[in-house]
């Protein structure tokens, strides 16, 4: 009889050997994980020690990155717009809007059903440089955004009056090129190659506070990773 341990250990094992999770896939969640398997988290992360150990999965504990705008160094805590503020980059920042969306993903990863997404371009003398959508949990005064607005204009401030702070997370890069829809909003060329960053933050329980994805220019911005001791 196999312990609920195993059967998580043994079912990601058979979904990446046999191809069906393939390399650089993301793993699901570890709050999906412990509901479907009806374990603790610590079970959960205890699985996947397991199979990083059998060389089934990568993980890098210290990692962290952070982007830069021209070289300046971007704190994404304070919010993109005070971040580029403070490093004296002249862009200003249009809300697009805000509405309530439905988002598959992230419910079978977090276990909820109403999101609230707020799109917002970034121009720097008329000419678009970045292009974000944030997609956070409808729950509580969040669930009212698309009716009360941003705090302050702060996307980050309206979550933390929400209670929601972020305490760690994940982030992915990658390159896209602009559809006809981005790239009419930027003012760019359709097919422009543009830097894509995917970035989930959670609290210390691990519940969602938002999931940013941003269409940067990689002219202006990059993203810089440090590891271990430095």
């Amino acid at each position: 009889m196999y312990t609920k341990r195993e059967q998580l250990v043994g079912d990601l094992s058979d979904l990446i050997r046999s191809g069906r999770l393939a390399h650089g896939d993301r793993l699901p969640g570890e709050n999906q994980l412990a509901l479907q398997y009806q374990v603790s988290r610590g079970t959960v992360r205890s699985a996947l020690s397991e199979l990083q150990q059998l060389e089934l999965i990568s993980t890098q504990a210290g990692v962290g990155s952070f982007v830069t705008f021209d070289g300046v160094q971007l704190d994404q805590r304070l919010g993109w717009a005070r971040a580029l503020a403070d490093a004296g980059a002249p862009v200003t920042t249009e809300l697009l809007g805000i509405e309530a969306v439905e988002d598959q993903t992230l419910q079978e990863e977090f276990g909820l059903d109403g999101y609230v997404a707020v799109r917002r371009v970034r121009r720097e003398h008329g000419r678009g440089i970045s292009l974000e959508t944030a997609t956070v949990p409808a729950i509580g005064p969040l669930a009212e955004l698309p009716g009360t607005g941003l705090r302050d204009d702060s996307l980050t401030k309206t979550l933390e009056a929400a209670g929601l702070v972020s305490t760690g997370g994940d982030q992915w890069i990658s390159t896209e090129r602009l559809d006809a829809c981005a790239a009419g909003l930027l003012g760019r060329a359709i097919g422009e190659l543009f830097l894509r960053a995917e970035r989930t933050s959670v609290d210390v329980e691990g519940r969602l506070v938002e999931r940013v994805v941003s269409l940067l220019d990689p002219d202006r911005f990059q993203f810089h990773l440090t590891f271990g001791h430095r």
